[in-house]
């Protein structure tokens, strides 16, 4: 059986890793290539880095911070924020990074999409998409862009499969409305995603306890879940948590 992933998020706002509450209110938590470090030590299986102010800028990745948290972690590692071309791409990919999340500027460029993956190939290409509840929507759920501050007429839902269609190998599906909560993750949106594509989906927003991550990759069919505030604020380890997981025959890596 294919062991579950655990994967620590740190999103970046001017060089400091910062954390919010449904993408609100981010407060400065700390230096992101420390983070990794400790993170790396505590045996998390992969890092996702997203500059969550990039694309609202209007710049590309900061990569000498990029090159500095990889220097740390040797394991997956994936950036986001602000990448907007096959040349922001490249230079991320040689700052360390070895996948590359695209989020708002899929939105805007989903032709980015089907050349990332031509050239880096798929396994390199992650859909970044942050969804909320939207009645209006045939799945319930709507995309938003720009660190969740503009809303786009894109469906949750569709957009997934288009993007995979065009060459995504992987999606972090990020919960508007349960980011930074720790009340759990948005169950229902994340196995409608898994269950409509054929790459692995990353359970993202709302991860509080041990048990909204069993929730998740057993009723949710995630392939991974991603975490922060419950490590970034010391409540667990991330050795804590997979030893709590596999208690509750949640196959992962210990």
């Amino acid at each position: 059986m294919l062991k579950k992933r655990i994967i620590v998020c740190l999103d970046v706002k001017d060089g400091r890793t910062t954390k919010g509450v449904k993408f609100q209110n981010n407060i400065d938590i700390g230096d992101p290539v420390e983070m990794a470090a400790e993170y790396y030590r505590q045996g998390v299986d992969e890092l996702v880095f997203y500059d969550i102010i990039a694309s609202a800028r209007g710049r590309g990745p900061i990569l000498d911070l990029i090159s500095r948290v990889a220097s740390e972690v040797f394991i997956p590692f994936c950036v986001g924020g602000g990448i907007g071309s096959i040349e922001d791409i490249r230079s991320t990919i040689l700052a360390g990074a070895e996948k590359i999340s695209l989020n708002s500027q899929a939105v805007k460029n989903p032709n980015l999409i089907t050349e990332g993956a031509r050239i880096f190939g798929n396994q390199c290409i992650v859909l970044g998409m942050d969804a909320a509840r939207d009645a209006e929507m045939p799945s319930g759920y709507r995309v938003y862009i720009n660190g969740g501050r503009v809303k786009t007429d894109f469906d949750a839902l569709a957009w997934a499969k288009k993007a995979v269609s065009l060459g995504a190998g992987e999606i972090v599906l990020n919960s508007i409305d349960a980011d930074g909560t720790k009340n759990g993750y948005e169950i229902n949106l994340t196995r409608m995603i898994a269950e409509n594509v054929d790459v692995p989906v990353i359970a993202s927003g709302g991860g509080g306890k041990p048990e909204h991550l069993a929730d998740v990759l057993k009723e949710g069919k995630a392939d991974a879940a991603l975490i922060a505030s419950m490590v970034h604020n010391g409540s667990y380890t991330v050795g804590g948590i997979k030893k709590e997981l596999a208690g509750q025959g949640v196959p992962v890596r210990l």
